[in-house]
């Protein structure tokens, strides 16, 4: 299959290309003009790099590479900017603008990369035909447009549109500012973590087990809705204590009394749908983790 990835470089988007490579797919990866090809992303005759913006995509390339399937990652993701960044209207602007002209060139199967934030939260787990989406950020309102527009557009014209639904990825290539290498990096400092809202509750899928969930869904050329989650919710509590354990530093984790509420206290899927599909994740929190803190540069000393 020739896939097209917006966002190749990415998190996300490289770990996709690298299975997705794997696997013997032909991919054309779109990347800014700024940039190298990621190191993470070994050198293949299947892979070729696109340069070009999303506010002008180099279409002649994308034409005559000529793919049978987009997946779209690209989108602002910079931590403690994006959620409420005004350059998620100019992303809807340009993802609307890329899934037609696509449309346009014959693209049979459309794959749109949503977030789990577009779901009312409450605390039972999130399901796609289930649970109210009400999204309450300028980066989920953004996404959740995309998805009823180009959703609406489907239905008129008989398309294949997918939206797949992230939860909260970890692991080997994460941004420093995330909470598992942030975790990682004060305990390697020996500073005392204190736990604001311990209680709070989310849904962490390894980048690898992401990946292979994502490319599952394109190779089955799933349509509708889906969540990319493993359906198990694990604590900020449990998790920061868990990293403890493997760095041997348990005594670092306190919490505050009394702790605070988190708006966004349970996020865990249902992950009825992609399970169906076939999808088994290959690592356990500890593993993740593990790769994780091996990956993370130690202090010299």
């Amino acid at each position: 299959m020739k896939i097209l990835v917006t966002g190749a470089t990415g998190f996300l988007g490289a770990a996709f290309v690298r299975l997705a490579l794997s696997h013997d797919h032909e991919i054309g990866g779109l990347r800014l003009p700024t940039e190298s090809p990621p190191a993470s992303v070994p050198a293949s005759n299947q892979m070729v790099w696109i340069p070009g913006n999303l506010d002008d995509l180099p279409w002649r390339e994308i034409e005559a590479f000529n793919p049978d399937a987009c997946v779209h990652f690209a989108w602002i993701a910079t931590p403690g900017v994006y959620l409420e960044s005004p350059e998620n209207e100019l992303h809807l602007k340009w993802s609307l603008n890329l899934a037609r002209r696509l449309k346009g060139l014959g693209l049979r199967h459309f794959v749109g990369v949503g977030t789990c934030i577009e779901y009312q939260i409450s605390n039972a787990p999130l399901a796609e035909a289930l649970t109210p989406v009400a999204p309450t950020t300028r980066y989920a309102r953004c996404k959740n447009t995309l998805r009823e527009t180009l959703a609406a557009e489907a239905r008129q014209d008989g398309s294949q549109f997918c939206w797949g639904r992230v939860f909260y990825p970890y692991g080997v290539g994460e941004s420093p500012a995330r909470l598992c290498s942030t975790l990682i990096q004060k305990f390697r400092n020996g500073e005392k973590l204190m736990l604001k809202t311990p209680n709070s509750t989310k849904d962490y899928i390894y980048i690898e087990d992401l990946a292979a969930a994502i490319l599952l869904t394109v190779e089955r050329k799933f349509i509708g809705t889906i969540n990319w989650g493993t359906g198990q919710g694990i604590s900020v509590r449990q998790l920061a204590e868990a990293v403890a354990a493997l760095m041997g530093r348990p005594e670092l984790v306190a919490e505050v009394s009394p702790p605070e509420i988190d708006p966004l206290g349970y996020v865990v899927a249902d992950a009825s749908r992609l399970l169906q599909l076939g999808w088994k994740p290959e690592h356990t929190l500890r593993r993740g983790l593990e790769k994780l803190i091996a990956s993370r540069p130690t202090p010299l000393s």
